[in-house]
């Protein structure tokens, strides 16, 4: 166990807890200090506190960061697409019909265990637990561009940098109806559906989430495809939010009715590229994942009848 110690000094009063202590231990983020808090691992003058405390001048602030656990997953060598790799992260293509995460019902053959097999012992070791990289998600059934990273440094850059809306994520999506707007912001909160909590819904007392669409081609005056960009990243976002203001994303079984024409295994949903600084060297990449044959077909065909 690492133990560290901070003063509190006249510069340093009135602060939140949880948000000052980033600012001093960079290799500790927010998050992982408010798990601390509640673990009971951050004393202040040896008393227990809540994450909203404001220091005070001559405040001692123990923090007790625990040795990185081991977690129970296992590598596993599954073919996946790698689009970029260096000492400190890996973009990957993920199929659709992968997990990111191990969960009930994907015990295993998940992201996770294949960035596993892929930087062996190379796992940030964040505030006391070893997590394998995953920087942000994508649905299951969401193919695309995902970012992973290798060392604690990365990981926390470029959680920092997503939340702050600096990672541009772009999508391609297939809906069903002819939108009519070239482009349009949707901007309508999302929480857990109250009719089924297997599925999420737009509602007035969700968390903010925020989709940019524009158009790209309209085929046979039954479907659209669009070019998204999302500003947040709620759970489901752009499903929710495409089936609420009435266009399903073609093959999405959860929020199109069941309605599957194309009898597609999958939707079409495809994250097409991420433009983002290197958490490291702060270069500018630009990433792009070619679109999954199922996917491009149906476009390819609908843009063969088209030209008829």
């Amino acid at each position: 166990m690492e133990i560290k110690q901070i003063k509190i000094d006249n510069n340093q009063t009135g602060k939140r807890i949880d948000a000052f202590i980033p600012t001093i231990c960079k290799d500790l983020s927010r998050s992982t200090i408010q798990r601390l808090i509640e673990e009971k691992q951050i004393k202040v003058n040896g008393k227990e506190i809540k994450p909203s405390y404001k220091t005070t001048l001559n405040d001692i602030i123990e923090i007790n960061i625990p040795d990185a656990k081991e977690i129970d997953l296992k590598a596993q060598e599954i073919p996946i697409e790698i689009l970029y790799e260096d000492d400190d992260i890996i973009v990957i293509n993920k199929p659709k019909g992968m997990v990111v995460h191990p969960g009930n019902g994907n015990p295993d053959g998940t992201l996770v265990n294949a960035v596993m097999a892929i930087c062996k012992d190379s796992l940030s070791g964040i505030g006391g637990e070893i997590r394998p990289g995953i920087v942000h998600r994508l649905d299951k059934d969401t193919s695309g561009a995902i970012i992973v990273a290798k060392n604690d440094k990365a990981h926390l850059k470029l959680s920092e940098e997503l939340k702050n809306h600096n990672i541009k994520k772009t999508y391609i999506a297939l809906v069903r109806g002819i939108i009519k707007e070239n482009e349009a912001t949707i901007n309508m909160p999302i929480a857990r559906s109250k009719k089924d909590r297997k599925k999420m819904a737009v509602d007035k007392n969700g968390k903010e989430a925020i989709t940019h669409f524009k158009v790209l081609d309209r085929f046979d005056e039954k479907y659209t495809l669009l070019e998204i960009n999302i500003e947040t990243g709620r759970t489901h976002q752009i499903r929710v939010h495409l089936s609420h203001i009435g266009y399903p994303i073609i093959g999405d079984d959860t929020y199109s009715n069941g309605k599957n024409e194309w009898n597609i295994n999958g939707q079409c949903l495809h994250a097409k590229s991420l433009d983002f600084k290197h958490p490291i060297t702060n270069k500018d990449l630009h990433i792009e994942a070619k679109t999954p044959k199922y996917f491009q077909d149906v476009i390819d065909e609908l843009k063969s009848k088209k030209c008829k």
